[in-house]
C-alpha cells in the first residue's frame, strides 16, 4: 500500500500520478488535498509520515509546488527517509544505497511525465541490502 499525499500546488501532478498507479494495478491510500484551494503542505506530509511509520503503507509519495517543504517535514518524523527527485537516477539511488521509504516531488519543477517516470523507478528499485548502507541508514536513524 502507497500512501499518497499533497496541498494545493501538488494536485494536479498527484491526479497524474494517481493514473499512473491506477494503470499498473498499485493499492494506495489517498490522504489528500483533494482540490486546488489553498492548504498547508505539512498537514498531508504528517498523515503520509504517520501512515508510513505505523506499517500501515510501506511507501509514500508527497506532491507539493517545489517538494522541498513537503520532504522537509515528513523527515521530522523517526524512520522517515524521505528524498525529493528530480530524476531517475537519485529516485533509483536514494532507494538502493538509503532505503527512502517517501518519494517528494515539485509540481513546479518536475513535469508530469518525468514524474511518472521517477515514481516508476522509486516504486521498482529494491534497497541493496549491503552493508555499508545499513551502516549509514542506522547512523542516520541515531
Amino acid at each position: 500500500m502507497i500512501a499518497l499525499g499533497c496541498d494545493h500546488g501538488g494536485f494536479s501532478l498527484m491526479k497524474e500520478v494517481i493514473a499512473y498507479l491506477d494503470s499498473k494495478g498499485y493499492e494506495y491510500k489517498n490522504f489528500g488535498t483533494y482540490s486546488e484551494e489553498s492548504c498547508d503542505y505539512p498537514d498531508f506530509a504528517k498523515k503520509v509520515a504517520n501512515a508510513v511509520v505505523s506499517g500501515e503503507c510501506e511507501k509514500g509519495i508527497l506532491i507539493c509546488g517545489t517538494g522541498i517543504g513537503i520532504s522537509i517535514t515528513a523527515n521530522k518524523f523517526k524512520g522517515i527517509r524521505c528524498a525529493l527527485c528530480g530524476d531517475c537516477f537519485s529516485a533509483q539511488a536514494t532507494r538502493e544505497h538509503n532505503d527512502a521509504n517517501i518519494l517528494a516531488l515539485g509540481e513546479r519543477v518536475t513535469g508530469p511525465g518525468l514524474a511518472v517516470k521517477i515514481v516508476d523507478t522509486f516504486l521498482n528499485t529494491p534497497f541493496s541490502n549491503d552493508e555499508r548502507h545499513i551502516r549509514r541508514i542506522e547512523k542516520i536513524e541515531d
